[in-house]
């Protein structure tokens, strides 16, 4: 009884030698750990976590970037920018200039999102989804496999160049290169055949345009991603700028419990219950600073420098467990819930009603947009000078203008009439069918004629009528347009 007694002890008193042993190396590894002041290279602790677990599966998004150019449909390319032939397409759909109108709908949809998700829940398109701090991730990630942990680094780059070091050096940046290389590739392949571009840059046989597209590409991702990092956010983007206009005291952001945490003091050991020492849950081991990408205490309050990605709450639940703590002492929380008050319901606040309102009238845009597309796009323009001719026979003449654009991939056959104004006369260059070419904008110049006894009124309605020829689907489609006389 007595041997069995004086071993669990003896595992207490290694599990607990064991804790001051890690708490000991939390506070070694500390001295390295301070706030960003843009003299140095930010080389952030990686340690694993929840937070760390959902900035990977946001970043795997991102990989569908580049492989979306390379998917094949019905024969071409599934997504593709085409600027020479004006369209672009997505799977089974083509948007042409006509349909531009919903850009201004996209655009609109973006930047609500944008806003909605800033106003629940901060930056967290800038923690978890911006291509900056997805790319930086990957470049930090492969630094730390190549060169080793933060310390390690920076030994490394404070060391003399030697073999060692130069090799290690080349081999990282040969990477990131390879990276930059397949990132400006991939996003020239948007604008043209995936695979002719690689055969065509591969050849040295490529356009000029897709020459810069690469070069500014290869210099932005291997410059940003790898050398800048964390003083993008702080200096170029404006978003962190004007994030304080989106945000109010009910948004949620990764927020440091002042009152918990201070005051602030190192321990030696777990912290336990019955301790009455005047501390507060925070022991000051600035591993939050260290995990942080860009540097910055998150127990100041909110800044500039804050991607809200969530680093430090993993950072900080880790220490917490090792000094016998709670969790969250760092967590995504509001000021109003902080202070005790609280949480109002999302839908409730009036500003994330405004914005998923907008959001909701302009996916109802898109879609009535994209469903509503027709086969064939027809303007109409009437002659100006003169609006009519009066012919020798008596008979009024009108001249029009027809503009059809074939939106389908293959030719059609049109038969054009006229109605709303009986006994009219039609007459078409080329003849009552025309041929509309796949893809292209037709100009078809059609010529009306009525004697003035048919016409009671000096502007008559009339409507041109287009019915396809031969095709296995049925297309109709009408046109309004006036038809000018001499006044009455």
């Amino acid at each position: 009884m007595t041997q069995e007694k004086d071993t669990a002890q003896d595992e207490v008193r290694a599990k607990g030698e064991g804790t001051e042993q890690a708490i000991e190396e939390i506070y070694a590894d500390a001295v390295h750990w301070h706030v960003n002041t843009g003299g140095e290279t930010i080389h952030a602790m990686r340690i694993g976590g929840r937070f760390r677990r959902l900035k990977w599966y946001a970043g795997a998004l991102w990989l569908s970037y580049f492989l979306l150019p390379y998917v094949r449909w019905e024969g071409q390319q599934a997504i593709l920018f085409d600027v020479p032939g004006r369209q672009f397409h997505f799977f089974s759909l083509t948007i042409w200039p006509q349909d531009i109108w919903m850009l201004s709908l996209v655009l609109i949809l973006l930047a609500m999102t944008l806003f909605g998700v800033t106003a629940v829940a901060g930056r967290v398109w800038c923690g978890y989804f911006c291509f900056q701090t997805v790319w930086t991730d990957w470049f930090t990630w492969l630094e730390d496999k190549i060169e080793g942990n933060p310390i390690q680094r920076r030994k490394l780059d404070a060391a003399p160049w030697g073999a060692h070091k130069i090799t290690l050096k080349l081999f990282k940046h040969a990477i990131w290169m390879l990276i930059a290389v397949v990132t400006g590739v991939t996003f020239a392949a948007y604008f043209t055949d995936a695979f002719d571009l690689w055969y065509r840059y591969i050849t040295l046989d490529a356009p000029m345009v897709a020459w810069v597209v690469l070069a500014a590409f290869v210099f932005g991702t291997y410059v940003f991603a790898g050398f800048m990092r964390e003083q993008v956010c702080f200096w170029l983007c404006p978003y962190a700028r004007i994030q304080s206009v989106m945000m109010d005291k009910d948004t949620i952001v990764p927020t440091y419990d002042e009152a918990r945490g201070e005051p602030r003091g190192k321990v030696k050991g777990k912290i336990e219950r019955g301790d009455t020492t005047a501390r507060g849950d925070c022991v000051d081991c600035h591993l939050c600073v260290g995990v942080c990408p860009t540097g910055v205490d998150i127990r100041e309050g909110l800044q500039e420098g804050c991607i809200m990605c969530g680093m430090c709450i993993d950072a900080c639940n880790g220490v917490m467990g090792k000094v016998g703590r709670p969790g969250d002492l760092i967590r995504y929380t509001s000021r109003k819930e902080l202070s005790g008050e609280r949480l109002p319901y999302w839908l409730k606040r009036p500003r994330v009603l405004t914005y998923l309102t907008i959001f909701t009238l302009a996916v109802s845009g898109i879609t009535y947009g994209l469903t509503h597309i027709p086969p064939v796009e027809l303007s109409i323009v009437h002659e100006r000078q003169p609006l009519y001719l009066q012919m020798s026979d008596g008979s009024i003449q009108n001249k029009y203008t027809i503009k059809a654009v074939n939106k389908t991939p293959d030719d059609l056959h049109l038969r054009v009439s006229i109605e709303g104004l009986d006994g009219v006369e039609l007459r078409i260059d080329g003849g009552h069918e025309v041929l509309l070419r796949a893809g292209k904008l037709i100009p078809i110049h059609a010529y009306l004629r009525a004697m003035p006894t048919q016409l009671s009124e000096e502007n008559s309605k009339i409507r041109f009528v287009f019915e396809s020829v031969g095709s296995p689907d049925k297309i109709s489609l009408t046109k309004g347009s006036v038809f000018i006389g001499p006044k009455k």
